[in-house]
Formats: C-alpha cells, sequence, structure tokens
C-alpha cells in the first residue's frame, strides 16, 4: 500500500477541507460584522445561503491553492519527507494567508463600497498615495479584525498540523509513477470543474452574477460571495475607467441618456410579452432580407415571416452584445456590452432601471421564463438584479421528458407552458421568455425530424423548429383572454453560424430581428422602421408604448416617438467598442479611435480615419466619446437607477 500514496492523498483532503471551514467562519464573520446591510432574515436564512457559497468557496481555495495540490502529488519520491513537507507547509499558509485576508478586510470596506471587493480596487488604489495611512487607521478602529485574522490563523495552523505525513518510501516505483499520475489526472479534473463552478454543459464559469440565483434579495449576493473569489474573476475584466473627453453640457445636449415619453391614455395597461430568441439571427429570417438582394436567398422562419407583415419591425438592427447574458442587459435594461461585459464586471451588483424596474413600479406583475436548468447562463443571477418577481426555469417545469439532454426543455412544450402560466396571472404583466433549442449542438426532437427545411447550416433547422414553436405559441394564446390587450416583442440575442457572403461582413455579424406585435389595433404596430436600431432600443420603445411618461435612464430610443434622436449604435468586436454615428462607423479602445468607416462598408474594409476630416466626422468621433464618458461614470458611480 506504500506505493499508492493514501496518507498523502488523506493528509491533502483535510488540508483543503479546512480552507472550506475557515471560508464559512470568514463568511459568518463577514455578516457579523455587516448584518444590518445584508439582510439575512433568519437562521435558515444564514444556512442556505452559507450553502450556496461552497461554490464559491471551492473556486477561489482552488485557484490559490492550484500549486500546493499539484506539489503534493507529483511523484518525486521526496514528498513525505519532513524537509518537503515543511516546504508545503509554508506554501500552504502564505498564499492562503494573504488570500484569507482579503476576506477581512471587507469586513471594514464592504461598508462604504457595498459591494465584495474586486480588482476594480487596484485601479482605485493606485491613484491614492495615503494607503498605509488609511490601512493602519483602520486596524485602529476595527482592531478586532486583525485579532479574529490571527486567531484564526493561529487556530488553522494548529489543526493543520494535527495531520502528519510519516516519511515512507515507494517500494515498486512504476506502481508508484502509475498511482500518481492517475491521481493526478483525475484531482486535476475536479479542480477544474471546481474553478468552472460546475460540470455541467455550461458557456462560462461562474461569475459574480451567478450569486444573484440563489438570493431573494440582491444584496444578499455579498453573503454568498467571498472576497477571494471576487478578487481572482475579475482581475483582467475590469477595463471600466472613469474618463473626462467632454464637459456635462455636450453630453446633455448630444447623448440625452435621460429620457421621457408621453402618451395619453393608455387604459387598460397593455401586458408586455418579450421573447429573446436564441441564435435567431437576421441571416435566418425572409422578412427582414427582402432588400439585401441576396440571390437565391433561403427563409426558415415561415411563421416569423407571417408575423413579421402584421407587425412593426426594425429591418436595419443590430446587437449590443456577443453571448446570450449580453443580450439580457441590452434588451431588458438598455445596457450593451463593451470589451468587457457588464454583466460579468465589477460593477453588476448595483440597482439598474430597466423595463422590469418600470414595470414594478407600475404594479405588473413581472416574469422570466428560461427553460434550462435554473441559474443558467447567468439569468437568474441577473434576474434577480433586475428585480422580476418570479423565476421559471427547468425546475419549475418539473418535466425532464422534454428535456433535450444537454440545454434544457425543447422550445414547443416550454412555449406551451408559458403559455398557460401567463394565463395564470392577473394583468398588466411583464414576462420575457429566453427560449433554448436554436443551440448547438442544433438537435431538433426525434418526432420531428425531416419536417423542416435543412439548409447549409447546422442551425438552419432547429431555427425552423423555434420558428414552429413559435407558431403553435400564438396558436394557444389568442385564445386566452389576455391576448387581446398584449405587446409582443421578439428579438435574437446574438447571431450565430453564417452562410451568406453578405452576413460574413463584421458590422452584419450582429445583424438581427426586432419585432413588435399587438392585435390591440390602438397601439399602431405596424410598418417597418429602416433607421439604424439595436436592442437598446426596446427599452424605451416598451417604456413609451406602456404610458409610463415619467423620466428614466436609456442610451436607446423610442422607435415610435416622433422626437428626432440622434441614433448611436453601439456594439464590441471583443476588443474595440463600435459605434454607429450617422453615415460612420467608430471603431475606439477607451482611448482613441483606430478606424472610421463609412456606413455602407459593412465589412470595414476600407479605414478613412486618415483621409477625412470631415465637420461630421469630428462631431461623430465627440459624440462617441461622450456616449463612452457618460455610460463609464454611469456604470463605475452606480447611476444606473435614473
Amino acid at each position: 500500500m506504500k506505493n499508492f500514496r493514501l496518507q498523502e492523498i488523506f493528509a491533502l483532503v483535510y488540508r483543503l477541507f479546512l480552507a472550506f471551514v475557515f471560508y464559512q467562519i470568514a463568511r459568518f464573520l463577514f455578516w457579523f460584522y455587516n448584518n444590518d446591510l445584508l439582510k439575512v432574515d433568519s437562521v435558515a436564512d444564514y444556512f442556505r445561503l452559507s450553502f450556496h457559497g461552497f461554490a464559491f468557496d471551492t473556486t477561489a481555495i482552488f485557484y490559490v491553492n492550484a500549486l500546493f495540490i499539484l506539489l503534493s502529488l507529483i511523484p518525486i519520491v521526496i514528498n513525505t519527507k519532513k524537509q518537503y513537507q515543511s516546504f508545503l507547509f509554508y506554501l500552504y499558509f502564505i498564499t492562503n494567508g494573504l488570500a484569507y485576508s482579503l476576506n477581512f478586510g471587507d469586513f471594514i470596506y464592504y461598508r462604504f463600497s457595498q459591494t465584495r471587493l474586486t480588482s476594480a480596487a487596484i485601479d482605485v488604489s493606485k491613484h491614492e498615495n495615503n494607503l498605509g495611512k488609511v490601512f493602519f487607521a483602520a486596524i485602529l478602529d476595527h482592531p478586532f479584525v486583525l485579532i479574529w485574522f490571527i486567531v484564526l490563523m493561529i487556530l488553522w495552523i494548529f489543526l493543520y498540523k494535527k495531520v502528519k505525513i510519516t516519511e515512507r518510501k515507494p517500494q515498486t516505483l512504476w506502481v508508484y509513477f502509475a498511482s500518481s499520475i492517475a491521481t493526478l489526472l483525475i484531482v486535476a479534473t475536479l479542480v477544474v470543474g471546481g474553478i468552472r463552478g460546475d460540470f455541467k454543459h455550461s458557456t462560462r464559469p461562474i461569475n459574480l452574477v451567478d450569486a444573484n440565483r440563489h438570493v431573494s434579495n440582491p444584496v444578499q449576493a455579498n453573503f454568498v460571495l467571498n472576497s477571494v473569489f471576487s478578487f481572482f474573476r475579475t482581475i483582467d475584466t475590469n477595463n471600466f475607467k472613469l474618463v473626462h473627453f467632454v464637459d456635462q453640457k455636450f453630453i446633455d445636449e448630444n447623448i440625452k441618456s435621460e429620457k421621457i415619453y408621453v402618451r395619453e391614455n393608455v387604459e387598460p395597461k397593455p401586458n408586455v410579452v418579450i421573447f429573446i430568441l436564441e441564435s435567431f439571427a437576421k441571416e435566418y429570417s425572409g422578412a427582414f432580407n427582402k432588400d439585401t438582394r441576396i440571390k437565391n436567398f433561403v427563409s426558415y422562419t415561415p411563421f416569423f415571416d407571417s408575423l413579421a407583415t402584421q407587425s412593426f419591425i426594425a429591418t436595419d438592427a443590430f446587437a449590443n452584445g456577443r453571448q446570450s447574458i449580453h443580450a439580457m442587459s441590452s434588451v431588458l435594461a438598455g445596457i450593451p456590452s463593451l470589451t468587457d461585459a457588464f454583466t460579468s464586471s465589477p460593477y453588476s451588483n448595483q440597482k439598474i432601471q430597466s423595463i422590469v424596474s418600470v414595470s414594478n413600479e407600475m404594479g405588473y406583475d413581472t416574469s422570466f421564463f428560461h427553460g434550462a436548468a435554473n441559474g443558467s447562463m447567468g439569468f437568474l443571477g441577473f434576474g434577480n438584479i433586475l428585480g422580476f418577481k418570479h423565476y421559471y426555469g427547468k425546475t419549475e417545469y418539473n418535466n425532464d421528458a422534454d428535456y433535450d439532454g444537454i440545454w434544457g426543455i425543447w422550445d414547443e412544450p416550454f412555449f406551451q407552458y408559458f403559455a398557460r402560466t401567463l394565463n395564470q396571472k392577473k394583468s398588466p404583466f411583464m414576462a420575457t421568455l429566453f427560449s433554448v433549442s436554436s443551440h448547438d449542438p442544433f438537435k431538433v426532437p426525434a418526432k420531428y425530424k425531416g419536417k423542416f427545411r435543412k439548409g447549409p447550416l447546422q442551425i438552419d433547422e432547429p431555427i425552423g423548429y423555434t420558428d414552429y414553436s413559435l407558431k403553435k405559441f400564438f396558436e394557444t394564446a389568442k385564445k386566452m383572454p389576455w391576448y387581446k390587450n398584449t405587446i409582443f416583442v421578439l428579438v435574437a440575442d446574438h447571431t450565430n453560424q453564417i452562410y451568406y457572403p453578405e452576413y460574413q461582413k463584421a458590422m452584419n455579424r450582429f445583424a438581427i430581428p426586432i419585432l413588435f406585435f399587438s392585435p390591440n389595433p390602438k397601439y399602431n404596430l405596424k410598418g417597418e422602421f429602416t433607421q439604424p436600431a439595436q436592442q437598446m432600443d426596446i427599452y424605451p420603445t416598451l417604456v413609451d408604448l406602456m404610458g409610463y411618461n415619467k423620466p428614466f435612464r436609456s442610451w436607446g430610443r423610442s422607435l415610435l416617438s416622433d422626437k428626432k434622436e440622434q441614433p448611436i449604435i453601439v456594439n464590441s468586436n471583443g476588443t474595440l467598442e463600435q459605434f454607429l454615428i450617422g453615415n460612420y462607423y467608430y471603431l475606439f479602445d477607451g482611448k482613441n479611435f483606430t478606424g472610421i468607416y463609412h456606413k455602407d462598408d459593412l465589412g470595414l474594409e476600407k479605414n478613412v480615419i486618415a483621409t477625412e476630416k470631415t465637420p461630421e466626422i469630428e462631431k461623430g468621433k465627440l459624440i462617441a466619446k461622450a456616449w463612452y464618458q457618460d455610460y463609464m461614470n454611469r456604470v463605475i458611480n452606480k447611476k444606473l437607477d435614473k
């Protein structure tokens, strides 16, 4: 048995277990110092939130201990020697001690920041020259924080030493090495899964937003998190910085991020139903390609095309982000994704004015539906930040017979569930559904094999299935009493696979359909909007239609308003911010413009930044900078609630 290193494996598990214990102690102390801010209502609530904190603790602990784990298991024969174990001891407590101290800093810092420590603190601190004074003043004001840290570290060391490793030599080297490598592979898999947050089929590791999946009040997310996780998860993700390019007067006159639309006699209030359709790009729909003149164009959305003829559609619309969670912030809150997405930034946990908060203020019932496992894509967490009163996911659907085996419930049955659930609600209500099925690996239910048109792309067939699911939804909904006075919005979250060369062009990779439909003629949702539009325009358009009649924050504009508003289309290619203003595209790195292109140059092939210096271009550059300045100011200084 000496060859299988069981005592070393047990010691490693014990040492990592100690880290979990002390992280929970730190969570208790964090609550103890900030219980008036965290709104943990009962003992049961405390333990429930603490339990959900284990996932974030796991990520943090594995981040910090990755090297320690590796060096504990690598087969170098001397692992059990006293000198080597002493080396591991110091490595363990230097790395864990430094990381653990971040939690203690948050006992004090949280009361001022109202958020867990993130890498943004580095940018803040590097502009200060009195950090030493601030640190010692904090210690003097809160000496027990330092005392707790010292006492707990002493206890941690004491418990660590309770399990000792006896020096042993392997008897059979090949067995020793083979078993060690096998153990390393297994542990590496577990560590990767722990750092990501789970082993499920997911698009991204868990981040700060995911803590909101488990809370009834957004501030509780800070209790679920730990400071080590929030710090590490935001390293190299914070390009959010305050800038000053123009004065506030220029922003007020040209950006106009605070708007008001007055619409009289909107009674009874309309229900609002928003479909955010997975990967439902403009390329796949005939109704949105009438003027693109693509030879031999084929549509995969017969119902959507038919509905478009009875609707108000934006034919030149763009996504404001690259991923599904970006669409949620863009469509519902009018917050686009720049190089770094707001939803995964250190600033995501703040009060946000949105179509959800406006609806709540107006007395609407608000719900979010997503057929995937609850919390997938970060939707549950961000939905809680926005203030949805209800969330309906795979758990609430409660029938795995309709599970596609990878992502969630097939669209057709989940859309029917959506209709039935809405039929149980009291009007007015605002509900959002994020679809699932038109997603890699691009399958349709077995019973529908051969029913939908196949094309050159794998996604074409499941797009047809989602379109069919929409048809069946509307057939069901139109029989229900709430249908007649409902405004429906259908929009893609982002684009996906590309076939036609027209959509391979850089800017058309953001090209999506936006459709507003209502069977109630009083809303007059008919015709085509041919000016540039974007996901961010949905929120203000709905605020206009609902008759909110109060000032609100929006970087988009109502597509139905008679007001003359300069459209500013915003998105990012992941490296640069992209603006469409007037007749030009502007590419901006946060400080300087790297490219300027004519509006009809969708491929961004001819950069005119060095050859054209027109007044329109110079004004456009100022507007882009002003928009960026206003965005950063509102996000960083927590001014998104107005």
